[in-house]
């Protein structure tokens, strides 16, 4: 028996995940602002300024034993809470790397 053909009417290039880089530009920045979130409107022109790129790096599956009321706050907002969560972990591991680490007092002997 044949395998059955796609249908025709579907296009052999991806649609989705592929912008139209040079529509986008002709785009004027009035435009942008209009059809913007609400809360991208008021970013200050600074927001930026300090800006660094976060290259993704492999993750590993793990059992972690967390506060119910913790689960449940990053549950309560919204999909991928467990990305945020990691970004709350990394966040942390980064100011305290940074950090400079206390002086140690010597004991008297």
């Amino acid at each position: 028996m044949p395998k059955p053909s796609k249908p025709a009417s579907r296009k052999a290039t991806p649609t989705q995940g592929r912008a139209n880089l040079a529509r986008l530009r002709r785009v004027p920045d009035a435009e942008i602002g209009r059809t913007s979130p609400a809360e991208l409107r008021t970013i200050p022109d600074n927001f930026w300024q300090e800006a660094r790129v976060v290259t993704p790096v492999a993750k590993q599956a793990i059992s972690i034993r967390l506060d119910t009321d913790v689960i449940d706050w990053f549950r309560a907002t919204g999909p991928k809470y467990q990305t945020r969560i990691n970004a709350v972990l990394r966040s942390y591991v980064d100011q305290v790397a940074e950090s400079p680490k206390p002086m140690r007092k010597r004991r008297a002997v």
